[in-house]
């Protein structure tokens, strides 16, 4: 039996006990309601915003008991209320992913961008366990990039998954016909071998993908050229200290320096530290977990890859892999 199981096993036992004593009413699907503010640590009337980007980026909605929105939905929550508030003068992204969908990661770009051109405040990032692939594309649209030493960041790159389930059909007796428009229709079936030309497509959509991550790091790393970023890019994954003799971060410091860097950015001397939080989540310092949130490569034990490739459809990834 599972750790789900054994919960709503254990639930279900309590519910039981209440209703022969008559005496508890039990609501386990209460929604996680809109972010509310709380503030960590600091002094002062100005803020630093802290926001939390952790696990693998997709669109896909956290499962659970309590219902969570998805990564894109909740820092569009996040940013939104960020907006309106003119107390905050600065924001911090801790970034803790292997990276994630293409399009997701390039969404969640997108929206810091649009939020540093609608507030103009700067935005400093902060790399925690691991911030690569879409990790490290996401913290191109900040101001700044402070990296832990010990962070594991770059894999800059592109990758497709897919599966090809033909050969397990073919032992089980199965056989999978597709009745199509065209002979590419079907281009990336798992129930069937990819030809050369349709393997030479896909390489074309992910060269696309690659040269759109390439132009990314060029606006977020302008001092570094293009060929050197082409020679950084080859998906290979770089330590902290190897980031910044490289030019991919801007320096080696821990989440309060980044703090106090936005700070400094902002042009104030004291500031609340803040972040946003949901019902069920519990954070009393800079430190803290988003609530059910995965973390850097431990995300990738929880997360159910065949999902993301939707059921056997090709799925491109800026993601991390090993």
């Amino acid at each position: 039996m599972g750790k789900i199981q054994r919960m709503y096993l254990s639930l279900a036992l309590l519910g039981i006990v209440g209703l022969q004593q008559g005496c508890i009413t039990i609501n386990l699907l209460e929604p996680a309601g809109p972010v509310q503010e709380v503030q960590l640590t600091g002094t002062g009337d100005g803020k630093v915003l802290l926001l939390d980007l952790s696990g693998v980026i997709s669109s896909q909605d956290k499962d659970g008991l309590i219902p969570q929105p998805n990564m894109l939905a909740s820092l569009k929550e996040d940013l939104t209320k960020a907006s309106k508030d003119e107390k905050i003068k600065a924001v911090v992204l801790r970034i803790n992913s292997p990276g994630g969908t293409v399009n997701a990661s390039d969404i969640l770009y997108h929206e810091i961008k649009a939020f540093k051109a609608s507030r103009k405040i700067p935005v400093v990032a902060s790399m925690m366990d691991v911030a690569a692939s879409g990790g490290y594309y996401l913290a191109m649209a900040t101001d700044a990039i402070l990296v832990h030493p010990s962070t594991v960041t770059g894999s800059i790159g592109v990758i497709m998954l897919t599966v090809n389930a033909k050969g397990l059909l073919e032992k089980v007796g199965v056989e999978a016909n597709a009745i199509t428009s065209g002979p590419r229709k079907d281009m990336g079936s798992p129930f069937r071998t990819m030809t050369a030309e349709e393997r030479a497509i896909f390489q074309s959509v992910i060269d696309s993908f690659y040269h759109r991550f390439l132009a990314v790091v060029q606006e977020g790393r302008p001092q570094l050229s293009a060929d050197q970023i082409r020679k950084l890019a080859d998906g290979r994954i770089y330590s902290g200290e190897q980031a910044k003799a490289a030019g991919l971060v801007d320096d080696i410091g821990y989440l309060d320096e980044a703090i106090e860097l936005a700070k400094k950015k902002a042009g104030i001397a004291e500031a609340r530290i803040v972040t946003y939080r949901r019902h069920g989540e519990y954070q009393n310092n800079i430190y803290s977990r988003m609530f059910g949130a995965g973390s850097g490569l431990s995300s990738l034990a929880n997360v159910d890859l065949l999902s993301l490739v939707r059921g056997g459809s090709p799925q491109f990834m800026y993601l991390w892999m090993p």
